[in-house]
């Protein structure tokens, strides 16, 4: 056992060091880039010595040549109002110390070059953080997802139910532990390489949880099922589509979620953060509750159970990291929102704008609700992909198996 667990030990930290070693180089190539690109026009420039005159009609053809190009680019794409362009609510009774959310204009987003902070570094950031989450741990022959969970089975003795709590503590440990060293890890490595430290795992260890949950969600006593009643269906569909307009509107810069901007704790005032102050853990509740209520099994009432706990948890750290980010502001902000739905607007410490809709009738939320639907029709690949984990078993070793050997 003691063998076993120190294997496990090292590739872990083996994998986590790889990945930061990978980050860390896209990262200085970010950095570099930019000036590299200036210093390269810098040299063209100065090749080409011409008259002041010349150099001035030069500069001017330029600038109305950028200029037409921009006013192109711009009327090439169609402003729909809340959609490509976010509309302003009335604020004026708000405190206003805190942000805006979802605001988002598309006249503001292009896709830069390689290593600027525009949508190509994100998609290129995205691909790599993803391209290392599947070769180090999805991917059975070079991964390790199948080792951790062989191992826990191990430990659990083949327990299903056991394998889901040491899932429901590992995971908050890691995920709510490496959010709390943020402060610290950021002034050691930066933000956006603590934002990689952070995510990786957290990405590593949902993937395996969520395939065990979906491959065992009929394990132990099955007091319903629901899954193949129409009405229950529907009803529950509603209730998750839903839960997703609260489990995500809290990440509204996708690139800070990438790292391609420096990372940030916001203090949101507007949108959903009105009805709740952590609209997460309502999500989580409500998504809980619409698949208890499809397979009413003991291993998806210990599982959801331990998702919700995670997430109340989480209430509190998070009011307690906003505190120590912005201190009296959120104070203010706290006083006029609860985390149960609605109760701060019914006590009249927080009223909602006459024009509300505005604040979320917005991009992000249309991007979730779309990203929503795609995921429910992805269900089946989901089954099929967690049935084929389950099916495959263990590859033992991985990428690393002959470096730690």
């Amino acid at each position: 056992m003691t063998s076993v667990i120190h294997r496990l030990i090292c590739r872990t930290a083996a994998v986590v060091g790889f990945l930061v070693a990978i980050i860390s180089s896209v990262d200085s190539f970010s950095a570099s880039i930019v000036p590299w690109s200036r210093s390269v026009q810098h040299q063209h420039q100065h090749q080409h010595h011409f008259s002041p005159t010349r150099r001035r009609n030069v500069h001017v053809n330029s600038s109305l040549a950028m200029s037409s190009s921009d006013e192109s680019s711009s009327s090439s794409i169609p402003e729909i109002p809340f959609l490509t362009k976010s509309v302003l609510s009335d604020r004026s009774r708000d405190l206003g110390v805190g942000e805006d959310s979802g605001i988002f204009d598309i006249a503001n987003e292009e896709w830069g070059a390689l290593g600027e902070r525009g949508w190509l570094t994100f998609s290129a950031a995205v691909g790599t953080i993803l391209t290392a989450v599947a070769v180090l741990w999805v991917y059975a022959p070079t991964g390790y997802a199948d080792d951790f969970t062989a191992f826990l089975e191990h430990v659990a003795g083949g327990n299903s139910h056991i394998v889901t709590l040491i899932y429901g503590i590992v995971f908050p440990v890691m995920h709510s532990g490496l959010a709390s060293l943020r402060p610290l890890g950021e002034k050691i490595v930066g933000a956006r390489t603590w934002r990689v430290i952070f995510a990786f795992p957290s990405l590593c260890l949902s993937y395996s949880w969520i395939t065990y949950f979906i491959a065992h969600a009929h394990d132990g006593l099955v007091f319903y099922d629901l899954s193949h009643i129409g009405w229950a269906h529907a009803l529950a569909w509603v209730v998750n589509f839903t839960s997703f307009l609260f489990l995500y509107p809290t990440v509204f810069n996708l690139k800070e979620v990438a790292a391609v901007e420096v990372p940030k704790i916001h203090l949101w005032e507007t949108g959903v953060i009105r009805i709740t102050r952590h609209p997460q853990f309502i999500g989580q509740v409500m998504w809980s509750a619409g698949h208890l209520a499809m397979v009413g099994s003991s291993f998806s009432a210990l599982t959801m159970a331990l998702l919700v706990g995670h997430h109340y948890f989480s209430c509190w750290n998070g009011d307690r990291r906003l505190f120590d980010e912005h201190g009296e502001d959120f104070l203010k902000i706290k006083e006029r929102t609860s985390i149960i739905p609605f109760k701060a607007i019914v006590e009249g410490r927080q009223e909602l704008p006459t024009d509300y809709y505005k604040e979320l009738l917005r991009a992000p939320y249309a991007l979730i609700a779309v990203g929503t639907v795609g995921a429910y029709f992805a269900h089946p690949y989901m089954q099929a992909g967690a049935a084929l984990v389950r099916n495959t078993g263990l590859v033992e070793g991985g990428i690393f198996n002959g470096i730690l050997h």
